[in-house]
């Protein structure tokens, strides 16, 4: 038992393995506190002592609280953070309409719901065209794509368009039923501008038999996909999506800063990356601010930020509803604490670019993506925006996978060795170079993610239902 403390300016400490009446993760003031006393970790406010709090107690939900305004001001203070510059390169497949991909895949995806049947018998039927260099053959069943209205309307349309994009399809097998909203009709045109090859289109209620149609499209597919080999590319080529979930206490010592460091590595070496979850940025959103280049971006990216709090305010809750209660058993106890600590997913490096929900990366750099905290809503966000795969970090672990590989990154050992079919790396250990390796095998086909066998996507829904 030890206590860590991460910055000269905090007041309180994190205390490392158990023992004692303070869980592993969670908070121990340094020195004496007083009620009203700004809570200082990572050099930044977490919050106010709700209480007096002595030198040597456990700090947590009993007496701190969060110190969030509901109408903040912003300002723009550029601080410069280019990196220098490094070379790199992974295996890929080029793509005519974008980045290389990582994997040469098949999606089946549906545009409504009422055909996830379909589609997961033509995936069971189609296992057996799984060979060569096809990495495999995948439907992506979601329960939308009629009875909705407006924005969500447009919002499913544009993610499964984007994600029928994605540099790791190869080829993409669009199946309607036929007198849905989200018909194919739509998807056709909206694809036309997007992608020019690699595309099929079947619509159930328009053929006698729609498995033996879907299979002769799939067979087709199958067969030029084995002739596609794996070629060097540049790191120029690559995004990673930076997600977390379920963590503790240990996120913002270990696994998300450690991520941060293989991100700053890919930017450097001309790659992207995209930091999303907007409510785990409040009470860290200014530090973000101060690393955008240039008016427009900030402008851009303070926009997103009042909006997104809107979203909350206007269906009466406050913007600190959170953390979950997962992450306050490991020991997070407000949400300027979390956000702290998730932000350093993101490195150090200027932030170049700020997309709406179901936009696509188009700079090299770091991007920031509109989009909630929920981790299946907003890593399938992440693959739509092109990202060919997610780092996503974790105190308490999760087997979820989005629709590109989701690698599992462990804050600390016991997790790690606890849930051995879930997690991917250990990052308490603190290994950049292991972890970036990793990051580059996974990207040349060399090592495959251990949730990578089950395929899953949700959109962000805000609407009215029919």
């Amino acid at each position: 038992m030890s206590l860590r403390k991460i910055d000269g300016k905090d007041n309180v400490a994190v205390q490392i393995g158990d023992g004692g009446n303070v869980p592993a993760g969670h908070k121990v003031a340094v020195c004496d506190i007083k009620k009203g006393d700004f809570v200082i970790k990572y050099g930044e406010i977490i919050g106010r002592a709700s209480e007096d709090i002595r030198e040597g107690e456990w700090v947590h939900s009993h007496n701190l609280r969060s110190h969030l305004d509901e109408e903040p001001s912003y300002t723009y203070r550029f601080r410069d953070c280019a990196l220098p510059a490094r070379e790199g390169c992974f295996m890929g497949y080029p793509r005519s309409w974008g980045r290389a991909g990582i994997r040469n895949e098949i999606y089946i995806l549906p545009t409504v719901g009422c055909v996830n049947s379909v589609c997961k018998q033509l995936e069971q039927r189609a296992q057996s065209l799984v060979s060569g260099s096809i990495d495999g053959i995948f439907h992506l069943p979601h329960q939308f794509g009629c009875s909705q209205l407006g924005e969500d309307h447009a919002n499913i349309r544009k993610l499964l368009c984007a994600a029928a994009c994605n540099p790791n399809a190869s080829y993409v097998l669009f199946v309607g039923l036929g007198c849905e909203n989200n018909g194919l009709s739509g998807i056709r045109e909206e694809m036309a501008s997007l992608r020019p090859e690699g595309i099929a289109y079947l619509n159930c209620q328009e053929v006698g038999d729609e498995l033996a149609q879907g299979m002769a499209l799939l067979e087709e597919f199958a067969e030029r996909a084995r002739g596609l080999r794996r070629v060097e590319c540049s790191l120029s080529e690559l995004c990673i999506g930076l997600k977390c979930g379920g963590s503790d206490g240990y996120s913002g010592l270990t696994a998300n800063p450690l991520v941060g460091e293989v991100t700053d590595r890919v930017i450097a070496a001309g790659g992207s990356a995209v930091l999303t979850e907007v409510p785990e940025m409040f009470g860290a959103e200014q530090l973000l601010m101060d690393r955008c280049a240039g008016p427009e971006v900030f402008g851009a990216y303070r926009d997103m930020i009042l909006r997104f709090r809107q979203y909350y305010t206007d269906q009466g809750f406050p913007v600190y509803e959170n953390p979950s209660p997962g992450n306050k058993q490991g020991g997070i106890t407000t949400l300027e604490e979390k956000s702290l600590g998730c932000i350093k997913k993101g490195g150090t490096s200027p932030v170049v670019d700020v997309l709406r929900y179901g936009g696509r990366v188009e700079k090299s750099g770091l991007t920031v993506l509109e989009g909630p905290g929920n981790d299946l809503i907003s890593a399938t966000a992440l693959g739509a925006a092109g990202c060919q795969m997610v780092l996503f970090t974790t105190g308490r672990g999760t087997p979820f996978s989005t629709f590109v590989p989701t690698m599992k990154i462990a804050t600390n050992t016991g997790l790690a060795q606890r849930k051995g079919a879930w997690i991917d790396f250990d990052a308490y250990s603190y290994d950049v170079d292991g972890l970036y390796n990793l990051l580059l095998e996974t990207a040349s086909g060399l090592y495959r993610c251990k949730c990578e066998a089950f395929r899953e996507i949700a959109f962000h829904k805000t609407g009215v239902t029919l």
